[in-house]
């Protein structure tokens, strides 16, 4: 019985060690889930629904895509320290918003290609903020994760089931 619990404590421990031996894979794989979430939400909304404001207070769908699209431009641009324009928080169609969302999740794909343990811990800066490259990255994931939180109420509130919840 020792023996077994031995053995099976050092199968975890490797399989612990190898892993955790590429972070920034793992961390890549993390975004790569929820930029498929964002996409496919996206894609799901009905055209008429991209006016659809939950509360006064909040975004119109249309807007929290234009909005989705922007930061993810700005965020992965700035990891690289390109800082590329950003500007799809001003359209309202569907089929614009879709484009945009799949244009920065490129400019985001490109940045998370080109990161690797050489230039990871890089500092960039995007105004007066100052991450690392890979900080950056992993803040774009963030705030893609608190985004979808969003876009999941405004699609149940509509009757869609949100991709992650489909089976």
């Amino acid at each position: 019985m020792y023996r077994s619990f031995l053995l099976f404590t050092g199968v975890l421990a490797v399989a612990g060690i190898l892993s955790a031996q590429d972070p920034i894979a793992e961390a890549k794989g993390a975004y790569e889930t929820i930029k498929i979430n964002i996409l496919k939400s996206a894609e799901k909304m009905p055209d008429e629904a991209y006016s659809f404001r939950a509360t006064p207070e909040e975004r119109t769908w249309a807007e929290l895509m234009g909005h989705i699209a922007d930061a993810e431009t700005r965020i992965c641009s700035a990891a690289t320290g390109e800082m590329k324009p950003a500007n799809a928080g001003k359209l309202t169609a569907k089929e614009d918003l879709v484009a945009a969302l799949k244009a920065s999740a490129a400019v985001c794909d490109a940045a998370w290609s080109s990161t690797n343990e050489g230039n990871a811990h890089t500092i960039a800066k995007m105004g007066r903020r100052e991450f690392t490259r890979v900080g950056w990255l992993i803040y774009n994931t963030t705030h893609d994760n608190e985004s979808y939180g969003t876009m999941a109420v405004y699609m149940r509130l509509k009757h869609v089931v949100p991709p992650s919840s489909e089976k």
